[in-house]
């Protein structure tokens, strides 16, 4: 039986947990850059016998400092932490990152939680790692005091691909560019959403093609256009394959955006359920159309293109 990575949401964590392998970072959507370091964290704990343990913050500072974010995230919590498993964590703090917290100065950050409520063994952090009041913390600091408090830091080189540095940044940006294989392939999955199905305008269901409409919350947009995807029903393992429209819908004047899938070949409610999409394919931009009638065609061709990327 596979042990299951243990939540919690502050640093007084039981003395079982304490003196392990530390990693800190938002980690936003577990990319091939994160999962180099969760490789190079499982040796340590094979060699040393520590536990792992992962500090992530919620939400991301840099929402939490510029409220005009919204649209940021490659992944919510929920996905992390499955991810997290597969690689052996064995627990996580996922810390609320409020206004007390940001005043905290980068000495007692080491001191009070890295130090004295952690007992940090390692700590695992990327090159670019700020931390502390007004950010003042950084790699060499963590370097310097790494004697006075016990642990020793370990910063890997950061993963490349063409000279390019693979980071959360450059996947959010294939996304919005419409560069989904590119995404994908820098994520080593299929980026996926996960929201539940809420009630719409039913016009999907008017003009013959039924949908699941889906809130996207903080997700990051991307490119508005059509989709071939897989979709799970509430973490079942069973896969429906289907196709997705993310956007404005600028046929029907909708003004937020929105992500709607259409499963193939299933009938049945699905309001309230939770809905994991997984996108395979960008098959074209969002348009608008002159009318209902020329929307049908374009729907017919869009799905007959999706079914060919689930062959």
């Amino acid at each position: 039986m596979v042990k299951k990575t243990k939540i919690f949401n502050h640093f007084n964590i039981p003395k079982k947990f304490k003196n392990s392998i530390i990693l800190i970072g938002n980690f936003d959507g577990l990319h091939s850059g994160h999962q180099k370091l969760f490789q190079l964290a499982k040796k340590y704990k094979t060699k040393y016998k520590y536990k792992i343990g992962v500090v992530t913050f919620d939400p991301i500072p840099k929402m939490f400092f510029n409220k005009q974010i919204k649209n940021y995230r490659l992944s919510n919590f929920n996905q992390k932490v499955i991810i997290l498993n597969k690689f052996g964590v064995d627990f996580v703090i996922n810390k609320n990152f409020n206004k007390n917290f940001s005043k905290i100065t980068y000495i007692n950050f080491i001191k009070n939680i890295l130090s004295k409520k952690l007992k940090s063994k390692f700590i695992f952090v990327s090159n670019n790692f700020r931390f502390g009041f007004k950010r003042k913390g950084d790699v060499k600091l963590l370097k310097k005091y790494e004697n006075n408090f016990g642990y020793t830091l370990i910063k890997p080189n950061p993963l490349k691909k063409n000279n390019k540095i693979i980071s959360s940044t450059v996947i959010r940006k294939l996304l919005e560019n419409g560069n989904l294989s590119k995404a994908n392939t820098f994520l080593k999955r299929n980026w996926e959403i996960e929201g539940k199905v809420q009630r719409g305008r039913m016009m999907g269901k008017k003009i013959g093609f039924p949908t699941c409409n889906i809130d996207i919350g903080n997700y990051v947009i991307a490119k508005p256009g059509v989709y071939a995807v897989r979709a799970r029903i509430n973490y079942e393992k069973r896969v429906f394959k289907g196709i997705a429209n993310l956007g404005y819908r600028p046929t029907f004047n909708q003004k937020k955006i929105l992500l709607e899938v259409n499963i193939f070949n299933f009938s049945g409610n699905l309001y309230n359920k939770k809905l994991s999409v997984e996108f395979l394919k960008f098959i074209r931009g969002e348009k608008k159309f002159q009318g209902i009638s020329d929307l049908k065609n374009q729907i017919k061709k869009d799905i007959l293109k999706a079914k060919k990327n689930h062959e």
